[in-house]
């Protein structure tokens, strides 16, 4: 039984470590197209090192012991020691899956065990990595011959040894001083300084932890593989860097670029890599003090004042005056940073909700009692909720971009299976919108780029043979519209085949064997269930359920999904969804005496309904030349009562184009807190939810494109009226 401290520290890790391990797989991903990029392969070797150590300090003795093996191969690859393949790619990935299962398993409980089918699969995982290692688990080898490649001799003159332990040094058995007492039997020590950076307050400290590091200046005539030697027992628990007396200024760039502790002062930082001695930056410091009494205008910062007086070259000031620069920038972000649990973020939107449905009953009972005053301070605690409601939304506020990302191993991993080269293109990732809705859209996503891969892009071969380029692209696309995000998967494939489905929905008796419908009616019984043209089932499509899935999950979100297609151009599948589902803006209006929502960024315009005295059944306007299908809500949901003299058509976009809705009356703009439906209503067709009004009163959310698909069934017209006939806005 953990403590609520250690409970606490818990899920800190758990969330650093999934953050991590997206590291580790993008980085995967990228290496499959620039194998040999260094900072790819270090931030790799980073990303397990950073999973494995924190592992210990929770007692994961899984992790621990399987991420220690993979950071032994990735520590090879990095340093030439084996060649990165696809082959090698597959493996890590599965590597990191399976690091991700033992987090969760232990996760449990300190001593919960793991079970036999996990532990089997780590068994098989690290006989290949074994196999990949020669044998060589600990890595001994290949840093001797690494090291001994780097510099077969040393030059006479002063090294700079920059050295910071893990925190688990301490529990592996080792003794930080007794790798500084060795030191002095292969040279002389001039100078040591320990840093405390790492070290927490003393009520946070662990006395079975290490937070220690050093910055030593070894005089020596030993190799650099001989000093590197006597760390060797160490490496899997420290981080070294070794530089010698004739060190590049390019190697203390990149050391200073690579120091861990964020320091706020260029010569910490410079005393740090080891460009300045302690006691030289001492010198400097007091001859600036004095310059700031005696001679205020000669007075200069410390970097320039060491290359005055040639004690480091501009160029290395100028690395640490960066470094200062990113440490700043760094600080500033994490103090505007603050982690919030998702349940409270999800109360305070409630309370949100609570409080517009609250303004909108005192406004009600201002206009009611016609009091001026009370009106006028009522509308300024509505704008002022409005704009609490809309900064409490932007807390909730994602960029869809990670999603997309999530998707670069399926395409390259299906992309492998089906022996397909393709790019994935990834656009607009900085849309934002609500991380409810952003997690509810990942499935829907997932089959329609798996369709893309298996059916919309053809085969290398065909398409070389088409005359298009060898390498096919999928692209992901957010961008915002009329108050909604709209999400696009697009490939440049073959397009959808019309006479094929055509001829699939005639057999299944879709579609009548005479009839001759429009394309974008074909192309949409691909979202029928159970519907699909392909001739085999495959591990990845064919059984005709993932279109279904995409188009019931979209219209759950209260989305709507459209289809654009090109024969042998490509296809573009385009969700449009509402920002969130907490609070939306709506258009009120009343059939009767029930009250009705309609989502805002779905209403076109209204015009008044023309008299239908003439022929009660049409079904149809025409509105400035076109013809425009209409349901009566009246009749839709069988309100009592004879319908006024006077109804209105509020006109709204749907999937297949506009439809008119007929009501009695039009109440205006209304901000809406979404309110979901129990379990007796959820399947209702054509309402999507409820709110409570102001009064007190509860208003239905109108289903858009539920009860567009009810008028485009509706009977249609045989002919065009004349103008006369037509009516008008």
């Amino acid at each position: 039984m953990r403590d609520p401290l250690t409970e606490a520290a818990l899920g800190t890790f758990i969330e650093e470590a999934a953050d991590m391990l997206r590291q580790f797989e993008d980085c995967l991903i990228a290496l499959e197209a620039t194998p040999g990029d260094e900072e790819t392969l270090a931030a790799l070797f980073r990303a397990a090192h950073t999973v494995k150590g924190s592992a210990g300090l929770f007692g994961m003795d899984a992790v621990v012991a399987f991420t220690h093996v993979v950071e032994t191969l990735l520590d090879q690859l990095r340093s030439g020691g084996l060649d990165f393949d696809s082959a090698l790619n597959r493996l890590l990935l599965e590597c990191k899956d399976q690091i991700e299962t033992l987090v969760e398993v232990c996760r449990a409980s300190d001593d919960v065990e793991v079970p036999a089918d996990v532990a089997a699969r780590s068994a098989t995982l690290l006989e290949q990595l074994h196999a990949r290692l020669g044998g060589d688990t600990h890595g001994g080898k290949a840093a001797t011959a690494r090291t001994d490649a780097v510099a077969a001799t040393g030059s006479a003159g002063a090294w700079h040894i920059s050295l910071r332990f893990g925190q688990d040094a301490l529990r592996n058995g080792l003794d930080p001083a007794a790798f500084l007492r060795y030191l002095p039997t292969i040279g002389d020590i001039e100078h040591i300084t320990t840093l405390i950076d790492a070290m927490p307050a003393a009520a946070d400290m662990d006395p079975e932890s290490c937070y220690l590091g050093f910055e030593i200046r070894l005089q020596s005539q030993a190799s650099k593989a001989e000093i590197a030697r006597a760390f060797e027992f160490a490496k899997d628990d420290c981080a070294i860097r070794i530089l010698a007396p004739d060190a590049k200024i390019a190697e203390y760039l990149k050391l200073i670029d690579e120091l861990p502790e964020d320091r706020d002062r260029i010569g910490d930082i410079l005393v740090a890599c080891g460009a300045v001695l302690p006691a030289e930056l001492d010198g400097i410091l007091a001859t600036q003090r004095l310059r700031a009494v005696v001679a205020p205008e000669e007075c200069k910062p410390v970097g320039a004042m060491m290359v005055d007086a040639k004690i480091v070259p501009p160029a290395v000031v100028e690395g640490a005056a960066s470094k200062q620069q990113r440490s700043r920038e760094k600080k500033a972000d994490e103090a505007r940073v603050l982690r919030v649990p998702a349940d409270k973020l999800d109360t305070l939107i409630n309370l949100v909700g609570e409080l517009v449905i609250a303004g909108a009953g005192a406004n009600i009972l201002a206009r009611t009692r016609g009091d001026a005053k009370m009106q006028e301070s009522t509308l300024t605690v509505s704008n002022l909720v409005e704009r609490i409601r809309n900064e409490a939304l932007q807390l909730r506020m994602v960029q869809i971009g990670e999603t997309f990302t999530r998707f670069r191993r399926t395409v390259l991993e299906i992309g492998r299976d089906l022996g397909k080269d393709i790019e994935l293109v990834i656009t607009g990732g900085e849309a934002e919108l609500d991380k409810s809705v952003v997690e509810r859209i990942g499935d829907p996503l997932m089959h329609l780029v798996r369709n893309a891969l298996d059916h919309g892009l053809e085969s290398t071969a065909d398409r070389i043979a088409a005359g298009k380029p060898a390498k096919g692209t999928l692209t992901l696309n957010a961008f915002h519209e009329s108050g909604s995000i709209v999400v696009e998967v697009s490939d440049d494939g073959k397009g959808l085949d019309r006479n094929r489905i055509l001829a699939k929905a005639r057999d299944r008796g879709l579609v009548g064997a005479s009839d001759e419908p429009s394309d974008d009616h074909i192309y949409r019984l691909i979202f029928e269930a159970g519907f699909s043209t392909a001739e085999a089932v495959s591990n990845l499509s064919g059984r005709g359920v993932g279109m279904d899935v995409v188009r019931r999950n979209i219209e759950a979100l209260g989305g709507t999904v459209s289809i654009r297609t090109e024969q042998g151009v490509g296809t573009t599948f385009a969700m449009r969804l509402p920002l969130t589902l907490a609070i939306i803006d709506g258009f009120l209006v009343a059939v009767g005496e029930a009250h009705y929502v309609i989502p805002l960024e779905q209403v076109l315009e209204c015009i008044e309904l023309p008299d239908r005295a003439t022929d009660p059944t049409r079904r149809y306007l025409v509105v400035r030349g076109e013809v425009l299908p209409f349901l009566d809500l009246r009749e839709r949901f069988g309100t009592a009562g004879a319908a006024p003299a006077r109804q209105s058509v509020v006109i709204v976009r749907a999937v297949h184009g506009h439809i008119g809705l007929v009501v009695d009356r039009l109440l205006g703009e209304f901000q809406t807190v979404i309110k979901p439906l129990g379990a007796l209503f959820r399947r209702l067709q054509g309402i999507g939810g409820s709110t409570i009004l102001g009064s007190g009163e509860v208003a239905l959310i109108l289903d858009v494109p539920g009860l567009a698909a009810t008028a485009m069934t509706g009977e249609r017209p045989a002919f065009v009226p004349s103008p006369a006939a037509e009516s008008t806005r």
